[in-house]
C-alpha cells in the first residue's frame, strides 16, 4: 500500500512510501527476538556508549531532521533544531545515570540477603504521535535502550521520514541489528504486531480512542502498557500574578508548535479581579503571533499538520461561538493556505461549549473568568483530563498549595507544563497512566524482582 504525505504548508504531496507487508513485519518482529538475550547481557557501560554515539549522531545531523520535521508536520524550523538538541541531551542523561537507577537496592529484612534487582523484558512496541515526531520517540527509547531492552516503533503515518531518520541515526550509532526498528504499518497491522507474544510491552502517546483501543488489547493479553493520552491543562491566573511575565508565558504555553501540545496550556483560567488586563494584554500578545513559511526564521506561528486537523479545531470553535463563547482574535482559517489558523483567542468560556470540555489541539486559547480562587481550582479540576496545570500567583507557598489540589500528574507553579528529563512524566484521569522519563521511565518496563537469601 503507498502513503502519500502532504507537506501541510504547501498542500502538496511531497514524498510516497511503502507499508510493510506480512513478510517484512515478520522479519523485524524475529530480529527484534533473537536481539533481545545479547543486548540484555550487554555491560552498561558499553550500552551508554552506544546512546552517547546516537546523541553525537542527533546533532550531527540536526539540520535533516529540522528539514525531514518541518516538510512533514510543518514544525518552525527554531522549534524543530531545539527539539534535536532535546533528545540528543536526554540520551546523555540516561547515558550518565542509568547504572545509579538499575543498580540493586538492598532491602534490610529477618533474610541473610534481599534485594531488589531490575531486569530487562524484551521488545517495546511504541506507538508515537506526529507532534514532537522526535522527541515523542527518545523519549521512550533513550531509557528503553539503557534498561537491555529492544524496541520497534509505529511512527504517525504522516512522519516517516522522521521515522527512518531516527533508524538511521540509531544504526551508525553502533547499535546491533535487531535492537531498533520501524514498522511502518496501519493500524490493523499495529494490533497483530501487538496480539504477537514476541511484543513484551506497549508505549503509546496518542488519541484517547487510541489509548482505550491499545490498552484494551494489551490487557487482554496482559501485557504492561503506558499510556499518554491526551491534555487541556489548565493555566490558572490568580489576582496577585505579575501579568508581564505570566503573559509572556501564556503566550508560549498555548501557541508553540502551532498549539498542538498535549501539555499546553489550553483553558486560561483567570480570577476576576485581573481578568480584564489579562485578556487585554495576552490578546495583544497572541494576535503578534505572524503566521509564515516554518522555514523562514521570521515566521512565528506555523500550519498545523494537517488540514483535516485544522478543520476539527474550526469546528470547535464555531461551536463554541454558537453556544456562547466570544473570539477576541482569530476565529478564520489563514486564508489561501492549506492547513494555517491563526493565534485565536475565545472569551466568555463555559461548560457544554468545546472549548471548554474538550481537548483543543490547536492554536486556540478559552478564556475562563471565575470569582476567586475557591471557583478557579474548582474549574481547574473540571475536566476528565489530567495532564498537566500550572498556577500563576506572586505567592510561591499560596502556588504550591494550589498546585497540590490540581488533580494532573504534573502541576507548576509559575512556570509552564514541560516535559524534563529529570522529572517524571505523565497523566491521571483520562490522560492516561504509567509514567516517562527520570528513574521512573526506565523501570516502567523491567521486571522489578526480588531475591531473597535466607
Amino acid at each position: 500500500m503507498t502513503v502519500e504525505i502532504v507537506n501541510p504548508a504547501t498542500g502538496h504531496v511531497d514524498y510516497r512510501h511503502e507499508l510493510l507487508d506480512a513478510a517484512g513485519v515478520e522479519q523485524r518482529l524475529q530480529a527484534a527476538a533473537d536481539a533481545f538475550p545479547r543486548w540484555a547481557a550487554t555491560a552498561l557501560p558499553e550500552r551508554a556508549t552506544v546512546l552517547r554515539a546516537i546523541a553525537a549522531g542527533l546533532r550531527s545531523r540536526r539540520d535533516d531532521f529540522q528539514q525531514v520535521m518541518t516538510r512533514e508536520m510543518g514544525k518552525l524550523k527554531a522549534e524543530a533544531l531545539a527539539e534535536v538538541e532535546k533528545c540528543a541531551a536526554a540520551c546523555e542523561f540516561y547515558a550518565d545515570h542509568a547504572a545509579d537507577y538499575l543498580k540493586p537496592q538492598q532491602i534490610d529484612t529477618e533474610a541473610v540477603r534481599s534485594y531488589v534487582r531490575y531486569e530487562p523484558i524484551g521488545c517495546v512496541f511504541a506507538v508515537m504521535p506526529w507532534n514532537f515526531p522526535v522527541w515523542q520517540v527518545f523519549r521512550f527509547l533513550a531509557p528503553t535502550f539503557m534498561a537491555g531492552n529492544v524496541a520497534l516503533l509505529k511512527h504517525a503515518s504522516n512522519v516517516p521520514q522522521c521515522a527512518d531518520l531516527i533508524n538511521e541515526v540509531v544504526r551508525a550509532s553502533g547499535m546491533p541489528a535487531g535492537v531498533f526498528d520501524v514498522l511502518h504499518i496501519d493500524n490493523d497491522q499495529a494490533a497483530e504486531v501487538l496480539r504477537d507474544k514476541r511484543v513484551k510491552a506497549v508505549t503509546l502517546t496518542g488519541s484517547e480512542r487510541a489509548g482505550r483501543s491499545i490498552a484494551a488489547n494489551a490487557g487482554d493479553r496482559l501485557k504492561k502498557c503506558v499510556m499518554e493520552l491526551g491534555g487541556s491543562d489548565a493555566f490558572v491566573v490568580l489576582d496577585d500574578a505579575d501579568l508581564d511575565t505570566t503573559v509572556e508565558a501564556a503566550v508560549k504555553s498555548r501557541f508553540d508548535n502551532s498549539g498542538q501540545t498535549c501539555i499546553a496550556a489550553k483553558r486560561f483560567i483567570v480570577v476576576e479581579a485581573i481578568a480584564d488586563a489579562f485578556t487585554e494584554r495576552f490578546v495583544a500578545a497572541a494576535g503578534a503571533r505572524q503566521y509564515g513559511d516554518p522555514n523562514e526564521d521570521g515566521s512565528t506561528l506555523a500550519p498545523m499538520a494537517r488540514a483535516d486537523l485544522r478543520d476539527e479545531l474550526h469546528k470547535q470553535v464555531q461551536a463554541s461561538v454558537a453556544a456562547g463563547a466570544r473570539v477576541l482574535v482569530g476565529g478564520q482559517p489563514v486564508a489561501g493556505t492549506h492547513a494555517g489558523y491563526p493565534a485565536t483567542v475565545l472569551d466568555n468560556v463555559g461548560p457544554g461549549m468545546p472549548a471548554y470540555d474538550e481537548e483543543l489541539f490547536g492554536p486556540v486559547a478559552a478564556v475562563i473568568r471565575v470569582k476567586d480562587e475557591a471557583e478557579a481550582l474548582r474549574v481547574a479540576n473540571d475536566t476528565r483530563f489530567g495532564l498537566g496545570g500550572s498556577v500563576w500567583t506572586g505567592d510561591a507557598a499560596r502556588g504550591e498549595a494550589f498546585a497540590q489540589q490540581m488533580e494532573c500528574g504534573a502541576a507548576f507553579v509559575n512556570s509552564v507544563v514541560k516535559s524534563d528529563v529529570r522529572l517524571p512524566f505523565g497523566g491521571s484521569k483520562e490522560s492516561g497512566f504509567g509514567r516517562e522519563l527520570a528513574e521512573h521511565g526506565i523501570h516502567e518496563f523491567m521486571n522489578i524482582k526480588t531475591i531473597y537469601v535466607a
